[in-house]
């Protein structure tokens, strides 16, 4: 059992469904586009659809080739019998939408000429079905041994695009609920079906087989290939025609001559994965002198390192014991009926005032005494940060056009560890307000500047930087967090996002009267109030209303888009 813990997912699937957890991010991306967006809502215009509809007949008729020759390929007596099913499949459908165009008489549909996002894909699965595959040699392909491989090649261009429908199907199942006039129900349902969840999962059944024999290499080139048909199933959902507004991305509507785009989150655990505070101790018993070992006259006496390890449990185990109980305590009143803003800020006081006496207690601990500013510096620059939490920011930073200003509010003990994680490229222009050591000769002396301790120092740092800011452009602010400590920021911000809520968010939020709500759902719902020209469809702080993401690729693609 304890060897199984060290198997990560990729290495117990097959290969179909490890280049589906691999590239998935991709998939939230193509959810987020315009076009998805105002299709779930069912405000999409109909020559959009149409549109549509007329592009995906030239990906059937690649998909159609591409079987062909895959079963032109493979010496395997099934995999001919499966495929040639499948071509079947796809023949049929293209039948049904030939009919269902032809039904609709329009002459901009059977006119329609292929646009770039279409061209690519199909230019991509007709070179790979002909043997032109980077990384592979076309010579190396001339053997009929040699071209079996082909037909695991050709899977692993068309299964991404067919796995993709069937997870959108999945996610926008949820916008038929209880809704009987959703102009696109059928299509909907056609893509969340069982049947079309079969044809997904035959065709990776048929890549999983014809891939056994493949070498290492051989299977890094099917990676690649599935890689770049979802950008490229990604790129023709960005392609389709959206004569209409959208309320994502944000960026888009966003006019830098009139608003100020402000961007605030938190740092523990919403940009990383480990603590600052475990990262900082683990620095100092790292660097403490073991038991018995003389220590320099001219150096800040420190704890050794197990007296120091031993310290430290003790006060995480209070911190955490104490926590827990305060949490409690803040509940112990009347559940809110409505959102309550003036409760929460009363009962956060009382968190405030824990964080404040568990921060003493550190620095009278000595734990913190003796770091060197050079240790946390390379500690920072080696931090790993969530999934496209890096990404993100750069893009913010490089879009000039955008000019946003960002602003990390963190209880961090150290700024210096941020500033660090941020120092690559460009990120060094981050706004950083959290606490700061104290240090002599580049050693600090165990005592913390205290700037942002609690969730009424972040309220009120998150104010006065609003404050701050020039009166000549209305501003938008974001705020990203995912602890207790940020609800009221959460609340403040016009748009608050919630990164995987930890459990004392979510309580604390539910008892008064917070709404929590995961932001795709959110983002359908605002396009249908903007399409019936509702005011309401703008973002709005102190509304109770928070949005809940799984991922910094969420908020990429709501506020920049899913390029």
């Amino acid at each position: 059992m304890a060897a199984a813990k060290n198997i990560s997912i990729e290495e117990t699937v097959e290969i179909a469904r490890k280049c589906w957890f691999k590239f998935k991010k991709v998939s939230i991306l193509a959810l987020y586009t315009p076009f998805v967006v105002c299709l779930a809502s069912g405000t999409l215009k109909i020559e959009t659809l149409q549109h549509f509809i007329a592009q995906n007949s030239y990906y059937l008729k690649a998909f159609a080739k591409g079987y062909e020759a895959a079963i032109e390929c493979t010496d395997d007596d099934d995999a001919m019998v499966g495929l040639s099913e499948m071509r079947k499949n796809v023949m049929k459908e293209l039948e049904m939408q030939d009919t269902v165009i032809q039904e609709w008489d329009s002459d901009m549909v059977k006119k329609c000429a292929l646009n770039p996002g279409t061209v690519k894909y199909t230019d991509f699965l007709l070179a790979t079905t002909s043997g032109k595959i980077e990384g592979v040699k076309t010579a190396t392909l001339a053997t009929p041994f040699e071209r079996t491989k082909l037909a695991a090649y050709i899977l692993g261009a068309m299964v991404p695009g067919i796995r993709l429908y069937a997870y959108l199907g999945k996610e926008l199942l949820v916008f038929l609920a209880g809704e009987t006039t959703h102009p696109y129900k059928r299509i909907i349902e056609n893509y969340a079906s069982e049947g079309f969840e079969g044809l997904a999962l035959q065709n990776e059944s048929w890549l999983d087989k014809l891939s056994v024999s493949l070498t290492g290499e051989e299977l890094d080139i099917i990676e690649k290939l599935y890689q770049q048909a979802m950008k490229l199933e990604l790129g023709f959902l960005l392609a389709q025609p959206l004569d209409q507004k959208s309320v994502i991305p944000i960026s888009r509507e966003h006019n830098p001559s009139e608003e100020r785009l402000v961007i605030f989150f938190n740092f523990d655990m919403t940009c990383t994965a480990v603590d600052s505070s475990a990262i900082l101790a683990e620095i100092a018993i790292i660097s403490a002198p073991k038991s018995g070992e003389n220590q320099p006259e001219n150096e800040l006496v420190r704890l050794s390192s197990a007296d120091l390890r031993s310290t430290w449990e003790d006060l995480s185990k209070q911190y955490t014991e104490e926590y827990e109980q305060c949490i409690d305590t803040m509940l112990l009143g009347e559940k809110a009926e409505n959102f309550d803003y003036e409760r929460l800020h009363k009962a956060l006081e009382q968190l405030s005032d824990f964080e404040k006496r568990a921060n003493t207690r550190v620095s009278e601990s000595g734990v913190l005494k003796g770091l060197n500013l050079e240790d946390i510096k390379r500690a920072g620059e080696r931090m790993i940060l969530r999934d496209g939490c890096n990404n993100f920011f750069h893009s913010i930073i490089k879009n000039e056009q955008l000019n946003a200003d960002i602003h990390v509010l963190s209880y961090c003990w150290c700024g210096d560890l941020i500033r660090s994680a941020f120092s690559s490229g460009v990120l060094d222009v981050l706004n950083v307000h959290a606490n700061e050591f104290i240090f002599e000769e580049n050693l600090s002396t165990g005592e913390i500047v205290k700037k942002v301790e609690s969730p009424i120092d972040k309220i009120q740092a998150f104010s006065k930087i609003l404050n701050n800011c020039s009166n000549d452009k209305k501003n938008l602010t974001v705020h990203v967090g995912d602890t207790a400590s940020d609800l009221l920021c959460l609340l403040q911000a016009d748009i608050g996002i919630v990164l995987n809520p930890s459990s004392s968010l979510t309580r604390v939020g539910n008892h008064f009267g917070i709404s929590f709500i995961p932001l795709f759902l959110g983002i359908v719902e605002k396009q249908k109030i903007s399409a019936a020209g509702d005011d309401s469809s703008r973002w709005n702080r102190l509304s109770g209303v928070l949005y809940t993401v799984s991922s910094w690729s969420e908020i990429h693609a709501f506020i920049l888009g899913s390029v």
